[in-house]
């Protein structure tokens, strides 16, 4: 039996990567990441036009009703390309959110408004992952005040998908509405972070989601397995440049890819991430069938791909040398990227100790 991507798939991902070379070179990225707000929504443009929106969406809601394992091919052609666009918050977390959670009124008011791109979508849910003491909200009467900290997507949303620490779920609209955006300084800098403030702004209750916690849950399930495709393709690109690099670069009249101690660094790359593919693919098959299983496997999905990204990152650099360390190869930017996915939505710690407590209770 072969399980893997399929042709769709592929063809999607590949589309995503070339289009991402084209318009999203390095020099691109550093402008990025020096704030260039035109260039960032010019390249979201081009990735709306590709369907990155609509993937979630069902096809009666005007999307392409495709499901996570698409997502997850998709993630890893972003994160190949490092995407400096709204993807696993605007267009994974919330359209699942409002499909296990929101009444069918809020289905067909928000669902095609996110697939034909007249609403642009901010998540924020560490409050139930893991709020700070001086960050909390209080959601009450139809409102809510308080702050957050660590919203993702936020590049201009017109709404943000909200959680609490008990889990439920809503959604507050940004203007007019009492909301301060605080943009928050991060080590990636092609995403966009905030604080949001809310003074008793009015808030759409999202109403099943304060009935169990099983949907948030899944929704971070779902937003970890496509970060871990994510850190995955961040990864691939490391490698291919470590490799492209040992090919060229040379020492004592020899590529340095011939010195075995360069090609054992290379190898353990490869080796170390190739199972990982499976390990999302499989995290991303099971989602769809919301099994005890499937929850270990989204927490094993992330964790296991954030540590050996770590190490993967760290011996790309190391094989470019010196010059790896330096902005000129712009190495760096996967390397942050790669970190910053291993924190959001729980660090390997905690979701290996999320993963032991599931297989005991």
């Amino acid at each position: 039996m072969y399980f893997g991507l399929s042709e769709d798939q592929t063809f999607f991902q590949e589309n995503i990567i070339k289009y991402l070379n084209d318009a999203c070179p390095l020099d691109n990225l550093r402008k990025i990441a020096d704030g260039d707000k035109d260039l960032a929504a010019e390249i979201n443009h081009g990735l709306v036009n590709l369907g990155i929106n609509a993937i979630m969406i069902p096809e009666e809601y005007g999307g392409l009703g495709l499901d996570l394992l698409f997502a997850t091919s998709v993630s890893q052609g972003l994160g190949y390309g490092l995407s400096p666009t709204p993807f696993v918050g605007s267009y994974v977390m919330a359209p699942i959110a409002i499909l296990e959670a929101g009444n069918e009124e809020q289905k067909n008011n928000y669902l095609p408004k996110i697939a034909d791109n007249s609403l642009n979508f901010g998540v924020c849910v560490s409050s139930f992952t893991g709020a700070r003491d001086n960050a909390k909200i209080k959601i009450a009467n139809n409102t809510v005040s308080g702050n957050v900290l660590f919203a993702i997507d936020i590049e201009n949303p017109s709404h943000v998908l909200l959680a609490d620490e008990k889990g439920l779920l809503g959604i507050v609209e940004i203007a007019n509405n009492n909301v301060t955006i605080n943009k928050l300084t991060t080590i990636d800098k092609t995403r966009t972070v905030a604080e949001l403030i809310f003074e008793n702004s009015s808030i759409d209750i999202l109403e099943e989601s304060s009935q169990s916690k099983d949907i948030i849950k899944g929704v971070l399930d779902a937003g970890r397995i496509v970060l871990a495709a994510d850190t995955i393709g961040a990864s691939q690109n490391m490698i291919d440049k470590a490799v492209a690099y040992a090919q060229e670069r040379k020492q004592f009249g020899r590529a340095i890819g011939t010195f075995q101690a360069v090609k054992h660094m290379c190898a353990d790359m490869a080796a170390e991430l190739e199972p990982c593919y499976s390990l999302v693919w499989h995290a991303a098959h099971l989602y769809a069938e919301n099994t005890t299983e499937g929850k270990i496997m989204a927490s094993h999905a992330k964790s296991h791909t954030s540590e050996v990204g770590k190490m993967i990152s760290k011996t790309a650099i190391e094989v470019h040398g010196g010059m790896g360390f330096t902005d000129l190869l712009g190495l760096h930017f996967w390397f942050k990227r790669i970190g910053f996915n291993r924190q959001l939505f729980g660090s390997p710690e905690q979701l290996r100790e999320e993963a032991a407590l599931l297989q005991f209770n």
